[in-house]
């Protein structure tokens, strides 16, 4: 870690190092205190003693006791245990002095005596800390010298320069007295405007590099050939400084104002007002920093104003707070946990997956009951780590999303398989890796089957690969997997790891398994994590002489970012500096009540005063949460500017709302920050107001309740011709909010009404809990735009059919060998939905059913012409079988449509006939 902080600053390291020794960053302790007793000297030993005779002399339980504590540390032979045991007797756990009693106090020579002990002791610490701090940046100093020789070289002997090269370089250019005015002559005849965006992001160094061109122009009427200075225009905003870990310094911008307005009589403009922002967001803004500007946090605050105008639905609000699990409740004793099937219940992690939950619901009514699209929701949080609790809950929602953000490639689960399945090939004694491969879409093993396979390998003493390709009569999921995979080893000793990857992922269909087990917002991903490793596979050694394992090695040792393809129609997932410059209609801002817990990681002081051209200090320290004296005051200006730097990131994150903002907390273990985001906005934001009732069954209520989630129905497998298809348009469902006349509409909603509650009738068997028709019929007025009053005539018209005793055959999963409603189908013509297809358990015979409101469907010819293509259709994916079909009323009347049955006896080609009995 200390090694990645050296490598990070570097650029810091090595100028402060090229002007002075980096090892007076950190003084010893005898350079800063040289004229105090030090611990083992005479004088050390008649302070302690004479304080010790002070604490006898005192009397009482706890003087005494530390008495014998002083005399155990003058007895110690060793002076860090010696030292300790007198820290012990004089000063608590918490590093305070103790309370020695009145009597010591009562005595005013007795007093003085034990104090100066106390604050010799006090002295000592502080000094061997100092010491301890001095010893380790040396240590660290002297391998961070040699790791950057290691690092210019690899460079050099690749060619390669990164970013902190270009930068030094630069600064080198415009600041060498012989080179520097070579290089202006060439800017002064190519550039004439300069604009400088976003400067707030500007380092020290960048800045002191373009002040050395700059300044040259700095009164006088030209440059360096004579000719008039370039215009120079600068934009940036401190309030959105949040990039200091890119070494970016807010102060440069000030520094930069001021030069410019000493040394070219430059104009500062100043703007408040935005074009972005709704009011309500603004009036927020001005209430939130506002308070933290009169409260110093937040120093140049004005109050800010905006054009846009106000309109209905803009507003800030909070969904209702995730409170933590009183520790009452829990169980006082630990028990077993299986950890293949129950999750593990972190008190953090349950919190978060709550918070995330709520927030999904939110976005789930949001998108499904007032019509916002997908696309104009943005999702922000300070950490990656609770965006991937709010994309699995937006997952199990059904809500399109993705993270806008780059990601690793052994993070996506779908690469790890692909990985897997190339470390057998290498390895096939690699039992865990075949495990992932053979649970995994490409195989898909349930857990019952692996264990058998365990349990085969353990009592033969062999290898799982051993075992598998044994297994004669393995389950047809296993025996599938020991074919492809012992043809798949043959191809690993012949090919490159490209051409083996790439057959592989062809012969085993792997692509298509992966792609249909993953959900639907999700399988973009899923595809660009394949297509990346086989991508990687032709860059490792030039993919020429590349070895499975050299491949598996290089993909799990060398980071990998993968950038999600962007998708306008789904709901953005970004930390707040990864959402710098962009803006959503409506932004939900997540984990804003979260505690920064004191670090006790290794790192980098750095103090470079923005008037400086080098660091004036580079200074390694071992542990955050324990600062050295020296470093105290460095160390207190880094804290101010990160907790400004805070309240610049929810700045940010509250200015990339244009209508709407949606804060969350999740109560935090410890006791909440006053100043933290919850607590600033709180006072401003309303509480989230949800429907009064779930429009969409498949939406939980954000009041209370668990979620009701129905599965749909699985088509049956058939066979399709799918030369006939590639002519036919995609099409469009027909639930999509229309235009129609109220009474087409009508008949739409008693449409999802009978699908939804069908699929709510088969998961009654299964023991949920049904949804009330009610809801669903408000469900379905809002979603096809009819008012919320006739929601009571769809329930009407829809329960008509459902408790119709003339229909209920076709409803009873009992009675059924298999059912699907809005079942998708084709013809020549074009793609249909059969409103219901079900066949009969008892007699095999299909029924084709299409709900009508008229009283007698059968009477037009339109309606007849379309329930006969789709019995036409049925019958070509059904050859053998018998199938009928029927009208269903308003009424809950069956009204055939022929009076016989039709029945086909061979398979149907183009022009085959449809004989009626």
């Amino acid at each position: 870690q200390w090694l990645d902080e050296a490598l990070n600053k570097r650029t810091e390291i090595e100028l402060a190092d090229e002007q002075f020794d980096l090892a007076d960053s950190v003084p010893s302790a005898h350079s800063l205190w040289p004229d105090r007793p030090q611990w083992g000297s005479l004088q050390s030993t008649a302070i302690l003693t004479d304080a010790c005779q002070a604490l006898i002399l005192a009397g009482g339980k706890l003087a005494l006791s530390a008495a014998a504590g002083l005399r155990d540390a003058m007895d110690a032979t060793d002076a860090d245990a010696g030292f300790a045991a007198a820290w012990d007797a004089l000063f608590t756990q918490k590093g305070t002095a103790r309370k020695l009693g009145n009597s010591v106090g009562n005595s005013v020579g007795n007093s003085a005596i034990v104090t100066d002990a106390v604050d010799w002791l006090e002295w000592l610490a502080l000094r061997n800390a100092q010491q301890r701090a001095h010893e380790d940046h040396v240590r660290m100093l002297s391998l961070a010298r040699v790791l950057l020789v290691c690092w210019r070289e690899l460079k050099r002997d690749h060619g390669l320069a990164d970013m902190p090269d270009l930068e030094r370089c630069a600064l080198a250019m415009l600041s060498d007295p012989e080179v520097s005015g070579w290089v202006q002559q060439r800017l002064d005849g190519q550039v004439r405007q300069v604009l400088i965006d976003e400067f707030q992001d500007t380092s020290p160094l960048q800045w002191h590099a373009l002040w050395n061109w700059l300044s040259g122009y700095a009164g006088a009427g030209g440059g360096a050939s004579g000719q008039r200075p370039p215009a120079l225009f600068i934009v940036g905003d401190p309030k959105q400084s949040i990039y200091r870990f890119r070494r970016a310094d807010s102060r440069v911008f000030d520094a930069a104002r001021q030069a410019l307005e000493r040394g070219f009589g430059g104009t500062l403009l100043a703007c408040d007002r935005t074009r972005r922002n709704a009011p309500v967001i603004v009036e927020a803004l001005n209430a939130v920093f506002g308070a933290a500007a009169q409260a110093t946090e937040f120093d140049g605050f004005r109050a800010h104003d905006t054009t846009v105008l106000s309109e209905d639905g803009m507003q800030v609000c909070r969904l209702p707070r995730v409170l933590r699990e009183a520790r009452a409740t829990r169980p006082a004793t630990q028990t077993w946990r299986d950890t293949l099937t129950q999750p593990r219940t972190e008190a953090d992690s349950v919190t978060r997956r709550l918070e995330a939950d709520q927030a999904a619901c939110a976005i789930a009514e949001l998108v499904r009951l007032r019509g916002v699209a997908p696309g104009r929701i943005m999702v922000l949080a300070r950490k990656r780590s609770m965006l991937a609790w709010m994309a699995e809950a937006l997952r199990e929602q059904g809500v399109p999303h993705v993270a806008a953000e780059k990601l690793m490639l052994a993070d996506l689960p779908e690469a790890r398989d692909l990985i897997a399945l190339l470390d057998v090939m290498a390895s096939p004694s690699q039992d865990l890796s075949l495990a992932q491969v053979l649970k995994c879409p490409y195989f898909d093993a349930g857990d019952e089957q692996l264990l058998a396979l365990s349990q085969r390998a353990r009592a033969a003493g062999r290898t799982w690969w051993s075992s598998l390709m044994d297994w004669s009569d393995a389950p047809p999921t296993l025996a599938r997997a020991r074919q492809c995979l012992s043809v798949w080893a043959g191809w690993a000793q012949q090919l490159p790891p490209h051409d083996l990857l790439d057959r592989m992922i062809d012969d085993g269909d792997l692509m298509a398994r992966v792609l249909a087990a993953a959900p639907s917002a999700r399988r973009g991903m899923a595809q660009l994590a394949i297509e990346t490793v086989l991508a990687r596979s032709l860059a490792v050694d030039s993919g020429r002489y590349c070895t499975p394992y050299n491949l598996v090695r290089a993909l799990r040792n060398v980071p990998l970012a993968v950038s999600a393809a962007a998708q306008s129609a789904a709901v953005q997932l970004l930390t707040v500096h990864g959402a710098k410059g962009l803006e959503a209609d409506i932004v939900f801002v997540l984990d804003t009540d979260s505690v920064v817990k004191p670090r006790a990681d290794p790192s980098v002081l750095v103090d470079w005063p923005v008037e400086s051209m080098v660091p004036q200090r580079v200074a390694f320290l071992a542990n955050q949460s324990r600062v050295p004296a020296s470093l105290q005051t460095l160390d207190a200006t880094e804290q101010r500017i990160l907790a400004r730097e805070g309240l610049n990131l929810l700045y940010v994150a509250m200015t990339r709302a244009r209508q709407q903002l949606v804060v969350s907390s999740n109560q935090p273990g410890v006791a909440s920050d006053p100043g933290s985001w919850w607590n600033r906005l709180q006072p401003v934001a309303q509480l989230w107001s949800p429907l009064a009732q779930p429009a969409d069954p498949l939406v939980g209520s954000l009041t209370g309740g668990a979620l009701q989630v129905l599965d749909l129905p699985q088509v049956p497998a058939i066979q399709i011709d799918t030369t006939r298809l590639e002519s036919l348009g995609a099409g469009q469902s027909r639930h999509q909010p229309s235009a129609d006349a109220p009474a087409v509409r009508l008949g739409q909603a008693v449409h999802r009404v009978l699908e939804w509650a069908l699929r709510a009738t088969a998961d009654r068997a299964t023991g949920r809990q049904p949804i009330d028709r009610a809801q669903l019929a408000l469900a379905a007025a809002l979603e096809l735009g009819l008012p919320v009053g006739m929601s009571a005539q769809v329930e009407t018209l829809a329960s008509r059919v459902l408790d119709s005793p003339h229909c209920a055959r076709f409803f009873d999963p009992a009675g059924l060998r298999w059912a699907g409603n809005e079942v998708p189908i084709a013809d020549p013509a074009g793609l249909m939905r059969i409103d219901r297809l079900v066949q009969m358990a008892a007699d095999g015979e299909w029924w084709v059913l299409d709900y009508k409101l008229a009283s007698r469907p059968q009477a037009l010819s339109a309606n007849r012409a379309q329930l006969g293509r789709y019995v036409d259709a049925v019958a070509r994916l059904q050859p053998g079988d018998v199938i009928r079909a029927a009208f269903i009323t308003a009424g809950g009347e069956v009204v055939p449509w022929l009076d016989g049955v039709i029945t086909t006896d061979r398979t149907l080609d183009d022009g085959a006939d449809i004989r009626v009995d």
